[in-house]
């Protein structure tokens, strides 16, 4: 992508790097695995091994012998608090059903125990001594088996939440004589978010009976709500630390070591570190819920949409978690992307015996719309339409209402995103191009995705930040900020260098901590660069305008002919006398008894819509079942890049996160003995950067009214698209219906061996 500013700008637009990119390069940043507390402890949790039980006995004698042991926890002796680890706010409506440990074990990786020992090595050996008597009870993996309750995963019943929204008449739409109706049904998996950096934590009591916890999270509020809960603690005496994170992508949003590590803290007066290796982030951590869908689409012979009507099962898991949320968060999505005049849907959250579901990148939109753009490419397929003009004759236009009852949609470019990605991928001519004969089928195949820009239109939205110049011009900026390694702290610099005319390393920005930093609900939504940034923006221009207000009475003038430029201060009178911005804020200290600070809460006034295509070419080895994907370029409408370098690198890892999705990443539950069959990397597989191809990315950059210089959110939008656009591609080059993800080897060949044992009774 070409670095050049955009618009004139001296900061925004241009590929900075990542502050700390030299320090995570060579090692000298230290994670939360990194540290160490004097006097701390090490605990290992010790999880369920059956799917489903009642817990009769737990024997620890043989544990409490090993050398270092300081104290096993288990029910008796630990808090029963029930909670709910995705609470964000104070009065969030939530189901709370969790407790440290519980009665009852609901999947393999509940919580059984806790050993706290002096050693990691220690708690390990000691945690691999407990045994444990289970009462076994009937399981349920299977989220469609769930449905029918003969399996009770809690006592309130497996589908704990149904929801339905509809606008216009989809029935009498549906009913129409000229309709032509397309159903399908697809299936998405839990998949695991595969950070580098594994769930860790560390809590450190203090001579004041406060707990400081050190978390790699992505809401340090949230982490602070639910482990004073637990604790019964209030708030002040909690303190939350957002640690460097390596890697998240919705898989720290929700609490998971927190209350542990804190309520051992507390017991013990001691500080305690908890870190898990990668099959206890696998199984006892958060998943994107498994989504079958339902999906029936009615167009016209000309192939407009008439109506649609969706109806998702979403597994959540053992335990409710964001399991309504989420419900909410898919519907909202699906009347924002194309022009359908009557739409229904259906919502039905239901518990498995599997690790709970949460959060992850994209909150529901990769399953959603996967489900949503493949049905559409067999609308188009019936039609015998090409998908891109079908999708075109479809689209939402810029400021569009959302007929769902959503904020207006914005300066949505989703149009202009295909006619970009069209030509730049070739896709008439390889759309049209002859079938190889011979082993490798090539296809290629497109989707479009949107994804929203914060909560405003659903939750509250706001955030505060204060903003100071010192004394020698150099600025900080003290907000609740979350950088998941996606260079957020980078990018609200940018955005005040820009407003302020200051050079980046003259500004500080440190990242959220509870005891100083302003409220902010954190990184989540795809709030941060809309809504965050905006919040910057603010702060600065008013952090601007109180500097030249003071100045103009230092130089004894008017504000209007005060100027800054480039960490300097002067007047339109004397333009040859400048005066740097330290010696101004000295000044201004001095003489008018000021300090240069503000403080801003910015609350968000809209949400309008990101959006994006994706075009993917494959090719099918039909001997192996082996997809190759050979290209891929992607397109997004985001307003305005802040930091280009960081919207490509968003891009390359959504387009990688997609991929996994399409033909690779399942959890994937035995129905018999609720094993998960990928808890490691070695049976949980990704897509590696040998098997990446390349990704062009091309940007629309439009602008967006309320966005920090027009710019709106990329980072779960761009793990979106690619999912339907690779599936919606092998079913072109194998003139196949895929709709169970992943598109595994194992799938094709059951599919091709079908196809060709049919064709051999045909030709009988």
């Amino acid at each position: 992508m070409e670095d050049k500013p955009a618009r004139n700008f001296k900061y925004v637009g241009r590929s900075i790097p990542i502050e700390d990119g030299a320090a995570k390069a060579s090692g000298r940043i230290r994670y939360t695995g990194d540290m160490a507390i004097d006097g701390m402890l090490h605990a290992h949790l010790v999880f369920s091994q059956v799917p489903h039980g009642r817990i009769k006995n737990i024997d620890i004698s043989e544990a409490m012998a090993v050398p270092g042991v300081v104290k096993i926890y288990m029910r008796d002796n630990a808090p029963q608090i029930r909670f709910n680890s995705q609470v964000w706010f104070a009065g969030q409506n939530a189901v709370e059903d969790q407790e440290l440990f519980p009665e009852v074990v609901r999947f393999i990786g509940d919580t059984v125990a806790a050993v706290v020992a002096e050693t990691k090595a220690a708690a390990l050996t000691a945690a691999s001594l407990i045994k444990t008597d289970y009462e076994l009870l009937p399981m349920v993996i299977d989220p469609e088996d769930a449905l029918s309750g003969q399996v009770a995963v809690h006592d309130s019943g497996n589908p704990f939440f149904t929801m339905e929204t509809s606008y216009g008449d989809t029935a009498a739409a549906m009913a129409a004589p000229e309709g032509i109706v397309v159903e399908d049904r697809v299936e998405t998996p839990k998949i695991h978010h595969a950070a580098m950096e594994n769930h860790v934590c560390i809590a450190a009591p203090d001579h004041r009976g406060r707990i400081t916890v050190h978390s790699p999270c992505q809401i340090v509020y949230s982490v602070r709500l639910i482990v004073a809960k637990v604790l019964g603690l209030p708030y002040h005496k909690i303190r939350v630390i957002k640690t460097p994170i390596g890697g998240s992508f919705g898989g720290k949003q929700e609490i998971t070591l927190e209350p542990y590590c804190a309520f051992f803290a507390k017991d013990l007066n001691r500080p305690v570190k908890i870190e898990f290796d990668r099959l206890a982030s696998i199984i006892a951590t958060r998943t994107r819920t498994k989504t079958i869908g339902y999906v029936k689409t009615v167009v016209s012979p000309e192939g407009k949409i008439m109506a649609r009507d969706m109806k998702h099962i979403i597994d959540t898991g053992a335990y409710t978690s964001n399991g309504r949320v989420i419900c909410y968060a898919m519907g909202k999505k699906l009347s924002r992307l194309y022009r359908i005049p009557s739409q229904h849907y259906q919502a039905i959250a239901v518990h498995t015996n599997t690790a709970i579901a949460g959060a992850a990148r994209g909150y529901g939109s990769p399953q959603v719309q996967t489900i949503a753009e493949i049905n559409l490419d067999n609308v188009a397929r019936r039609l015998q339409m090409d998908p891109v003009e079908f999708r075109l004759k479809n689209l939402v236009h810029p400021f569009d209402a959302d007929p769902g009852g959503g904020p207006n949609l914005g300066n949505a470019r989703i149009i202009d995103c295909v006619h970009k990605g069209a030509e730049a991928f070739g896709w008439r001519e390889k759309w049209n191009r002859t079938k190889p004969e011979g082993r490798w089928q090539t296809g290629v195949g497109m989707a479009c995705a949107t994804h929203g820009n914060g909560y405003y239109g659903a939750y509250q939205e706001f955030g505060t930040m204060t903003i100071r110049m010192l004394e020698d011009g150099s600025i900080m900026l003290n907000a609740g900020l979350h950088d998941l390694g996606n260079g957020t702290v980078t990018a609200m610099k940018q955005i005040v260098a820009e407003v302020l005319e200051v050079a980046l390393d003259m500004i500080e920005a440190p990242e959220a901590d509870t005891d100083i930093s302003p409220y902010d609900i954190g990184c989540q939504a795809s709030r941060v660069i809309h809504v965050c940034g905006a919040n910057a923006m603010q702060a600065a221009e008013e952090l601007r305008s109180l500097l030249i207000r003071e100045s103009a009475k230092i130089f004894q003038c008017s504000e209007e002919e005060v100027l800054l430029e480039n960490g300097m201060v002067y007047t339109s009178r004397e333009p040859e006398k400048k005066i740097g911005y330290g010696q101004m804020a000295a000044a201004i200290q001095q003489k008018n008894q000021v300090e240069l600070i503000c403080t801003i809460t910015y609350r968000s006034p809209a949400n309008p819509g990101s959006y994006a295509v994706n075009f993917v070419e494959v090719a099918v080895d039909t001997y192996t079942g082996f997809v190759k994907v050979v290209d891929v370029v992607a397109v997004h409408d985001i307003g305005q890049a802040i930091n280009t370098g960081f919207v490509e690198g968003q891009i390359h890892g959504g387009v990688q996160m997609g991929l996994g999705l399409a033909i690779s990443e399942d959890i994937a539950y035995d129905a018999r003995t609720g094993v998960a069959g990928g808890a490691s990397f070695s049976k949980y597989h990704l897509v590696n950067a040998p098997d990446m191809p390349p990704v062009r990315v091309l940007l629309i950059e439009e602008g967006e009214e309320h966005g920090p210089y027009g710019a709106k959110s990329v980072g779960e939008l761009a793990t979106i698209p690619v999912t339907a656009a690779t599936v919606n591609a092998i079913n072109h080059a194998l003139a196949a219906n895929f709709t169970i993800l992943p598109v595994t080897p194992d799938k094709i060949m059951a599919m091709l061996t079908a196809r060709q044992a049919s064709n051999r009774t045909l030709l009988r």
